[in-house]
């Protein structure tokens, strides 16, 4: 697994496009990054950077751009409706993929001793990375703002984590960090500024003050105009969606200017987004409103449009939602993606792998896509409409597993291979010997555990199976009965994978545990009874 952390620098100035591109351009061309977004604003007087790449090269493209900012921007002439404290006014690092918090902490003190050691400029550590409790968040480091920064450096209290305590004008100070995926988000009013900003200190955390806080954990908010738009808006920080989702922030919003009597025009996401965090937001609506919506797309779709996403501009999910863009490559393994004709051929062809294991996930998913199938075709059906309610619950469960299972088609496929790959390491010494026995161990168990998903899930879901086969619409009987076959034959082709395996295993503790559970598929294997295949509507012919 790739080692991917995300870096959101945030740079002051939004309004000269050649300045902006060349941050980009600095950025962007710095090996191993990928610049995904790039997001101005004129108002704000500010540009959010974002892109990932490995830790080394992230720390390495926030310095190119801050290296070019050095030469482009003056702080002393700069002006613009967001809080902001130097010409990189922060830079954040965000663990992705196969990195943690700690491994961000320590890009965000690379950099910042990278920074000052260069352009001997002041820098504040924060969020993960703080070293004192009084300026752990943004809204405390940029408190007095850029105006207020000479008197703040004459403090003891506030002398930087690194570089001089003293005013370098063109510059500011910059504050950089570790910390989880946050969501800058703006929330759209037919309103002055005062009003957003009313609104805005009645959700923050913060609130007014220490006696009056407000509502929403985890939220920072002000209130601003966007001249370019004619419009006010409530600008928010959600530090934690995991505490704070987008719904409650965008849903409060509008409470508040409904009993000012405002209009809310819908909101906007600055920079990306996490996939959970608008998948999260769907799940709100589809209960709040009584919806049936299964697939993905239409789910993202949704949201969009509850919230008002496409307001200020096109709302495009390959471009904007972080999984999307980092995993755009490896979306689907190389089996699943595979033609129907090829899959066979590759079958049939003179190598052990994709084998009886991957057939068997692949048979299985099959069988899962048969029985979505008739749910659909009997939920909606007028004929069928007294069943609605049921189908709802029976339906997702034939969908998960569907999704589930086609994946386990490159996994069995792949474990195979490692454990072939682990059996070809050399053995000369005794420390080739336990690194190859270790992986032989690790990519054996891979092996088992591929099957044994594909049979908890198709067990998982026998019971629902069983439940359509009683009330669906019984012109896909047919279908049923070939989806029911297909979950039985890849759970018993599973299991037979399993079986040839198991007596591989030398750890006695995991071989007991996998026999275990094997004896358990063996005494409840899924079966469907037979009276299942010849029963329509209730009835027994």
């Amino acid at each position: 697994m790739s080692r991917i952390v995300e870096c959101v620098p945030n740079f002051s100035e939004g309004r000269q496009k050649e300045v902006i591109e060349a941050i980009a351009t600095a950025i962007g061309s710095t090996a191993g990054c990928n610049l995904l977004d790039v997001d101005p604003g004129i108002s704000t007087n500010r540009t959010v950077y974002t892109f990932v790449g490995s830790p080394e090269s992230v720390v390495e493209g926030a310095l190119n751009g801050a290296r070019v900012a050095f030469q482009l921007i003056d702080m002393s002439r700069h002006s613009g409706e967001h809080p902001r404290l130097g010409a990189l006014d922060v830079c954040p690092f965000i663990p992705v993929q196969g990195v943690d918090m700690l491994d961000c902490i320590e890009c965000s003190k690379q950099f910042a001793s990278r920074l000052t050691s260069e352009l001997q400029v002041s820098v504040y550590l924060y969020g993960a990375s703080a070293t004192q409790e009084h300026r752990k968040t943004l809204p405390q480091i940029r408190a007095g703002e850029y105006e207020g920064l000479q008197e703040k450096l004459a403090k003891p209290e506030w002398a930087p984590d690194y570089g001089p305590a003293m005013l370098m004008p063109t510059w500011g100070a910059t504050v950089t960090g570790a910390r989880k995926v946050l969501i800058a988000y703006n929330v759209n009013l037919l309103a002055t500024k005062e009003q957003a900003h009313r609104i805005a200190l009645n959700i923050r955390e913060q609130g007014r003050s220490d006696t009056e806080p407000g509502r929403l954990q985890n939220v920072q908010a002000i209130g601003w105009y966007l001249e370019e738009a004619n419009i006010a808006q409530v600008s928010i920080n959600l530090t934690d969606p995991d505490v704070t989702p987008l719904h409650s922030v965008y849903q409060e919003c509008c409470n508040d200017a409904k009993e000012l009597d405002l209009a809310v025009v819908g909101s906007q996401i600055v920079g990306l987004v996490p996939l959970a965090a608008m998948l999260e937001t769907a799940e709100y609506y589809l209960q709040y409103e009584n919806l049936f919506i299964l697939e993905e797309d239409q789910k993202i779709r949704l949201v969009i449009d509850r919230l008002g996403l496409n307001s200020l501009g096109n709302f495009n999910p390959k471009e904007r939602i972080i999984e999307y863009i980092v995993n755009e490559a490896d979306e689907d393994g190389p089996l699943e993606s595979m033609s129907v004709k090829d899959f066979v051929l590759t079958v049939a062809g003179r190598t052990p792998s994709p084998g009886g294991g991957s057939v068997s996930a692949l048979v299985a998913s099959l069988g899962a896509s048969l029985s979505t199938m008739m749910g659909f075709l009997t939920y909606g059906n007028r004929k069928f409409s007294h069943l609605d309610s049921e189908m709802r619950l029976l339906i997702p469960q034939f969908y998960s597993a569907m999704k589930k299972l086609t994946p386990m088609v490159d996994a069995d496929a792949a474990a195979f291979n490692r454990y072939m790959s682990a059996m070809k390491l050399p053995k000369s010494t005794e420390e080739e010997l336990q690194f190859r026995e270790k992986m032989m161990k690790e990519t054996l168990m891979m092996c088992v555990k591929v099957p044994i998903t594909v049979i908890k899930t198709v067990n998982n879901v026998w019971p629902a199976l069983k439940k359509l086969a009683e009330i669906g619409n019984f012109s896909c009987k047919s279908d049923l009965q070939v989806g029911a076959k297909c979950m039985e034959t890849g759970a018993w082709g599973a299991h037979q994978n399993i079986m040839t395996n198991v007596d591989s295993i030398q750890d006695d503790d995991t071989k007991a545990e996998v026999h275990i559970y094997v004896s358990w598929t063996m005494q409840h294997p899924p079966k469907m009874p037979e009276k299942y295949f010849i029963w329509q509507m209730g009835k027994v012919y």
